[in-house]
């Protein structure tokens, strides 16, 4: 089954609330609706072309998760079924159907809540350079994907488009927000990775860091955008694991590692990603969904 590769959405008929680097936000009543284009960025840059069924990839299997933790913190999801969206949204049921959901509209707090089991990525450069990570001092002599003694919480920015999220403190996160939100943002944050590492470690995933997002609903924190995708995270194959080197990974670090291996100068305009890189990114996309959830997408 071929997809149409959706790359923007334009819905007329509904109020267009946010765009995203890759999600396209509609106001719906109350609430929001968020689509899952087949948008890909990398180093906060988007690139012209679209991954095929990346969008239906991003929006199942953060389904998947935020049931699979709903016990730890409630989250925004209503559904994700077109056919009980409200009524102004029925003309869009073709290209809404699998790439979008319909959330409750919560007042984001404004840190990207990352954490770290392995050192990797930013993390790795920002050791190499400092010996440290958002503060926090680590022990001397680490290899690069090497397993932290225990999961560290490294908050950041949350930037605009084009712009670049930034590592921050906890004391520069305290800027941004009140001590009591950072304590449940990070507990929850570590208690989430806590639960999934172990459920991926047993389908063969090792899940290196991931980003989470909370906002405010009624006064109370929850979980909002999307959750462990494979934009968010580091999936790496647990029986191809070595300490001391990158990883072979099923996230967008493939199309970073191609436009590392051009010079990819990390501005726009982007580079026109290759046929091949376009179709691995695919497999790579709907590989791990169906390695996680045992479901197919196609």
């Amino acid at each position: 089954m071929e997809t149409k590769v959706i790359l923007d959405t334009n819905f007329s008929n509904l109020k267009l609330f946010a765009k995203g680097k890759v999600r396209d936000i509609y106001e719906v009543g109350d609430n929001l609706l968020l689509v899952s284009t087949d948008r890909i960025s990398a180093f906060d840059v988007i690139m012209g072309q679209g991954i095929p069924y990346k969008g239906m990839v991003l929006t199942k299997i953060s389904e998947f998760w935020f049931n699979y933790i709903k016990d730890v913190i409630p989250n925004h999801l209503i559904t994700t079924n077109v056919d009980e969206y409200p009524d102004e949204c029925k003309e869009y049921a073709a290209d809404l159907r699998g790439r979008s959901m319909l959330v409750k509209k919560a007042k984001v707090v404004l840190i990207e809540c990352i954490v770290r089991g392995y050192i990797t990525g930013s993390g790795w450069k920002d050791y190499l350079a400092t010996g440290e990570i958002s503060g926090i001092k680590l022990a001397e002599g680490l290899q690069e994907s090497e397993k932290f003694p225990e999961p560290i919480f490294t908050p950041s920015t949350k930037a605009e488009i084009g712009e670049h999220d930034e590592n921050i403190s906890a004391e520069q996160a305290l800027k941004i927000t009140d001590e009591n939100t950072f304590k449940i943002l990070k507990e929850k944050t570590l208690e989430i990775y806590y639960k999934v590492l172990e459920f991926a470690l047993e389908k063969g995933i090792i899940i290196a860091d991931t980003k989470m997002e909370f906002g405010y609903y009624n006064n109370d924190i929850i979980l909002v955008d999307e959750l462990l995708t494979p934009d968010s995270s580091r999936f790496w194959p647990l029986d191809k694991y070595k300490k001391g080197r990158g990883q072979e990974s099923y996230d967008k670090q493939f199309v970073r590692d191609y436009l590392l291996s051009i010079n990819f100068n990390k501005q726009p305009p982007p580079p026109v990603l290759p046929d091949e890189i376009i179709k691995k990114t695919s497999e790579k996309y709907l590989d791990i969904y169906e390695k996680l959830t045992g479901e197919k997408i196609v």
